[in-house]
């Protein structure tokens, strides 16, 4: 490098913000989107926010491991290093091909994030990243390693240090500083350092594997044995307390052959296919569940129809509730969980709001049952895709204790959009038809973000990598572990070749392992707008849409008083059938049984005997049995024999045996049955109570209205009122997007260019840069009126209605009525301010104007 460019190498991490061009700002702020959040005012906020902890913290955690451990090697390497010292501390002494391909993109993924700034033979970590990952006794570095020599000697007596230096075997020096530099030349001249170790003993060089990868800290006694006194001697082994030892960082590299890291990963591991299937068989397997998923939540909201469980005080739903939806469902507790919030996050299902708050199916189910099959099932696929709720953390606790219940707050987990789109995205990457190994799976995702798991598989991301696998099954994303058509398209991915496993690199013959193009962390998915998420979801519904079964006009009736439904029923006819029969079994075919209360059921729904002979003589495929006509005419023969009306509550009969048959009866005992005449019985129950126990005892009683009408009782419906979808928390700020960028850029390149351009100093206003400029209200009009003469730009300070002041670089075209219009370099558009409002003006430098 010259002369020349060494003069303008950046002094800040702002100075080197500033020499970036427009695409690399907006590199970072769509990497670090957290920065924009307000938009800075100047490229120095912008360098002061990139380098605060939390920002710093939430840029190292979306690292991928190899990108995270050169910060780590940079974070030990001397400061400034430059390019070839921070790749030889991660290529170690064999210059590891596979790091040095790697190399480049970390690098430049580290710089794009501006967590390094600086030209190659001056790199710098942000500050505040080097705190976070430089090692110390408190904090010890992910590397293993230790302090400098520098730093461990920095306590001591200049005489023990050129003690030291002797039983090295390198001359005495007259300072402690030439003496440090001294034993750290030696420390670290290969050569000069085998020659030292060659002669250590057998014992001493044990001591120095033991702490080689760390930690690097020993204890020692007051009389050390003679192993560990041969190493102090030489200073191979530092104090830093009574009783505790160091090993130098300087020693430590030269007994790891260079390397910082003990296993340095510069490619992502392989996802692992586990089986493959036909495409076919995939995709049809994928069908049959989803269509199952779509029946599960009809099957789950019927069941709440007239107001389902009640809420519980804290909110969510009690485990008493939840356990007999899943017996209902016929599923484990967890998968009835995962269906109540899947149909919670699509907006079908929330709390009415009532005093005696219950939960219910929403007004939007309702339409959402009117939609094609393929259509509700994208509408829970989608809302699966972008939830934050996160169903598999149901029963654990949270932060105070608490247990996590369905419906309930605290299941939020931000990170669960990213890993389920991530998941998928790595099961495109795999040849159709094959199912990844979860391990690996769980494996790449810890590669791609090292410092937010742990190596362990109980990590957030590794369960959450693991309930998408389940969950995406359950709901048809994916068919036998493999990702569907329908699920490449939902997720975007609809090019389904996987990559080779070489790529050209640079022409005919130079291939290198897919890996090295690929080793930079997966970008988080960018926000798709509304109109691609609906394109996406349309494409998905297309391929699905023939592949779900057609609902049957049909079933087949038998002598067992039963009826097989051999696939899907067109909604009307399997409403009336629900009411008509009870559900025996499901699976591929639905099993219904008709019995008396289920006729008597659509009897009292106010159908007519020769209503149901209608009805199934019109949709089976077989004769109607004799016994299923014998069951329903002696039913309705019955039905309506007996009237229960208020009074509090009376039976009336016209056959008076059949009155007493009922008071001879122990079981009305209960029911306190009194005559009142010899067609009529009093009882002090209500009617809903009397009619029950009727029905109880064998019965077939019918209500009537005050009028001596048959009242008809049809299933009741109860909705909450308008309900919105649970909107995600996201995982910070959101990605901004191209026309966000674009202003932001323009607005902090302005505002850097107010903060930074020479302006002249006046008498009233000789402040140095960066400080408002003050001038008098007299002063601050003659300056305007003299710019628009001129078309000078000026230098203002200027306060707006909320107090917030600013400092903007403007043209003044027009000035009167105490306002001055002009073009805003800061806004990059014509704006009018208020004089009173301006704090000051001045003109800018004759060079800069």
């Amino acid at each position: 490098m010259s002369s020349d460019e060494k003069q303008v190498a950046p002094r800040s991490l702002a100075e080197a913000l500033r020499a970036k061009d427009d695409g690399s700002l907006a590199a970072l702020l769509r990497a670090r989107p957290d920065l924009i959040t307000p938009v800075p005012t100047d490229l120095t906020q912008l360098a002061t926010r990139a380098g605060t902890r939390a920002s710093v913290v939430r840029a190292l955690e979306r690292l991928d491991r190899f990108t995270l451990q050169a910060a780590e090697a940079l974070a030990v390497a001397p400061e400034p290093a430059d390019r070839e010292t921070l790749l030889a501390l991660l290529a170690g002494d064999e210059n590891d091909p596979a790091v040095v391909g790697a190399f480049p993109h970390a690098l430049a993924a580290l710089r794009e994030q501006a967590l390094v700034w600086g030209p190659d033979d001056r790199l710098r970590l942000v500050r505040t990243a080097r705190e976070l990952l430089a090692p110390s006794p408190q904090h010890p570095s992910p590397t293993g390693l230790g302090p400098t020599v520098a730093e461990a000697t920095s306590g001591m007596s200049p005489g023990r240090i050129q003690e030291i230096l002797t039983a090295a075997g390198l001359p005495t020096t007259h300072d402690a500083v030439s003496a440090v530099a001294s034993l750290t030349g030696l420390f670290t001249d290969r050569a000069r350092m085998a020659e030292l170790l060659a002669a250590a003993p057998p014992d001493s060089l044990d001591v120095l594997s033991r702490l080689v990868w760390g930690p690097p800290y020993g204890q020692v006694t007051a009389d050390p044995a003679s192993r560990l006194r041969w190493l102090l001697d030489r200073g191979l082994l530092l104090p830093t307390a009574p009783g505790t030892v160091v090993l130098p960082r300087e020693v430590a590299l030269h007994l790891r052959a260079g390397r910082a890291h003990r296993d340095t990963q510069p490619l992502p591991p392989a996802v692992e296919p586990a089986a493959t299937h036909r495409p076919q068989v995939v995709d049809t397997t994928a069908a049959g569940q989803a269509y199952t998923s779509l029946a599960t939540i009809e099957e789950l909201l019927k069941d709440w129809d007239e107001g389902g469980p009640t809420v519980l005080r804290a909110g969510g739903l009690s485990v008493r509730d939840l356990k007999r939806t899943a017996v209902a469902l016929d599923v484990p507790e967890p998968v009835a969980a995962f269906w109540v919030e899947l149909a919670y996050a699509a907006g079908l299902l929330a709390s009415d709001g009532e005093a005696d708050e219950r939960y219910a199916a929403t007004p939007a189910y309702d339409e959402w049952l009117e939609l094609p099959a393929a259509e509700r099932w994208t509408r829970l696929a989608t809302a699966w895709l972008s939830a934050t709720r996160t169903a598999g953390v149901i029963g654990g606790r949270d932060t105070k204790e608490r247990t996590l219940a369905a419906l309930g707050p605290g299941l939020d987990r931000s990170a669960a959009p990213e890993v389920r789109h991530r998941v998928l995205t790595l099961l495109a990457a795999l040849p159709e038809g094959a199912s990844a190994s979860p391990d690996s799976l769980v494996a790449r995702l810890h590669w791609e973000r090292a410092l937010r798991g742990a190596a362990s598989s109980d990590d957030l991301r590794a369960r959450l990598a693991r309930w998408t696998l389940s969950e995406a099954e359950s709901l048809g994303i994916t068919g036998r572990g493999a990702l569907s058509a329908h699920g490449r398209a939902l997720i975007g991915a609809e090019s389904s070749a996987p990559a080779p496993e070489t790529e050209t690199a640079s022409g005919p013959g130079d291939k290198l392992p897919v890996h090295h193009h690929r080793h930079h962390p997966a970008p988080p998915p960018q926000p798709r707008s509304a109109a691609e998420l609906a394109a996406a979801a349309s494409r998905a519904g297309k391929l699905l849409a023939p592949l779900l079964p057609e609902p049957l006009d049909h079933v087949l009736l038998q002598a067992d008083l039963t009826a097989v439904a051999p696939g899907p029923l067109q909604r009307p006819l399997a409403d009336t059938l629900d009411v008509l029969a009870d559900v025996e079994s499901k699976g591929g075919a639905t099993v219904y049984r008709f019995t008396p209360g289920s006729v008597r059921r659509a009897l009292d729904a106010g159908r007519s005997a020769s209503d149901l002979h209608a009805f199934l003589s019109e949709h089976s495929r077989t004769p109607v049995p004799q016994p299923l006509t014998y069951l329903i005419d002696d039913v309705a023969r019955r039905h309506g024999h007996l009237r229960i009306g208020s009074a509090s509550a009376y039976v009336r009969c016209d056959d008076d045996a059949l009155l007493n048959e009922i008071i001879a009866d122990k079981r009305s005992q209960g029911l306190r049955l009194r005559r009142l005449a010899p067609t009529v019985l009093a009882a002090q129950a209500d009617p809903a109570t009397l009619l029950e126990g009727l029905r109880s005892m064998g019965f077939a009683p019918a209500a009537e209205s005050a009028e001596g009408d048959v009242l008809i009782t049809r299933a009741h419906a109860h909705r909450t009122p308008p309900r919105t979808a649970p909107e995600p928390v996201p995982d910070g700020p959101p990605s901004p997007d191209t026309t966000l960028l674009g202003a932001a850029i323009r607005a902090i390149r302005a505002g850097d260019l107010a903060s930074t351009t020479p302006h002249k100093p006046t008498a009233a206003a000789p402040g140095p840069n960066g400080t408002l400029p003050r001038t008098t209200s007299a002063e601050t009009l003659a300056t305007m009126q003299a710019a628009v003469l001129t078309g000078d730009t000026l230098w203002i300070g200027y306060v707006n209605a909320e107090g917030s002041a600013s400092q903007r670089v403007i043209a003044p075209i027009k000035v009167e009525g105490g306002f001055v219009t002009a073009y805003d370099h800061t806004a990059d558009e014509v704006r009018t301010y208020p004089l009173h409002r301006v704090t000051g003006v001045a003109e800018l430098a004759d060079e800069q104007a």
